[in-house]
């Protein structure tokens, strides 16, 4: 009679335990419940402690917190005929519990999906160089897109980031030559304007001792005092033509009355 009795209780204590579970549900500040009564949707509830009918709602949990997704390498041949490898991370949340339970099966998957056909259309439709350096306007479509395509589910799709865009060998040794030839041009540009300015300050210095011959005077005592601060062991004394030229004529010049001077 006592291990009936004993067996009785075991059997009305694993009841009430069950009751209980099925009864009472603790949703985190971070989650909602989506309760379902005999398959029909009631709503959210929570956070907090929730009471259930028992074995007549049924609640499912969604969670609220914004999630972080890869998006997996995908191959895209870009419009002007490139093919890269590129892949991306985004970002999104639930706004409605209801529509994530009720309007699709698996809203991460789903979203998932979505951001990987997106992601190669939408790279497929730029050319390599607005791929490389646009990258905002194109992670702003990504965006744009995806989050118009998941918002019947409830979910809100807040940043979508590429993260890698991977070239060919081919294309990456051609860039670099591009890349190499426009710094030689940039660089022979910037000589030849050096060169044309130097010649157009030249030609003013030319004017200026044009009109004041001393300034050449000027400019070889500033040359010889350049010279002086260096310790060279030889020293170059520029001299004026027209004094070279003064005393060659000086010297070759016979004196008046000498054989050879020319008759008054």
């Amino acid at each position: 009679m006592g291990n009936g009795v004993l067996i009785g209780l075991a059997i009305v204590v694993v009841f009430i335990v069950v009751i209980a579970s099925a009864t009472i549900k603790i949703v985190q500040e971070y989650e909602r419940g989506v309760v379902f009564r005999l398959g029909r949707l009631v709503g959210a509830r929570g956070p907090g402690l929730i009471l259930l009918i028992p074995f007549i709602e049924r609640m499912m949990k969604v969670d609220l917190r914004t999630l972080t997704m890869d998006i997996p390498r995908q191959e895209v041949i870009t419009k002007d005929n490139v093919t890269v490898n590129v892949n991306a991370v985004a970002y999104f949340r639930v706004l409605d519990p209801n529509k994530a339970m009720v309007e699709v099966a698996d809203y991460v998957r789903a979203t998932s999906q979505i951001a990987q056909t997106t992601m190669r259309s939408v790279v497929g439709q730029g050319e390599l160089d607005e791929l490389l350096s646009e990258r905002e306007k194109i992670n702003q479509q990504l965006q744009t897109i995806i989050d118009e395509q998941t918002e019947p589910w409830g979910v809100k799709v807040s940043i979508v980031e590429l993260k890698d865009v991977e070239l060919p060998q081919s294309m990456q040794r051609a860039m670099a030559r591009q890349a190499e030839a426009e710094r030689e041009k940039r660089a022979k540009i910037i000589h030849a304007e050096g060169e044309f300015q130097a010649a157009q300050q030249l030609l003013e210095a030319a004017r200026v001792i044009a009109v004041e011959p001393a300034a050449l005077q000027l400019r070889y005592l500033q040359t010889l005092t350049e010279i002086s601060v260096e310790k060279n062991s030889t020293i170059l004394f520029p001299v004026p033509v027209d004094l070279v030229g003064g005393l060659v004529n000086r010297f070759m010049t016979p004196p008046e009355g000498a054989e050879g001077a020319p008759q008054a």
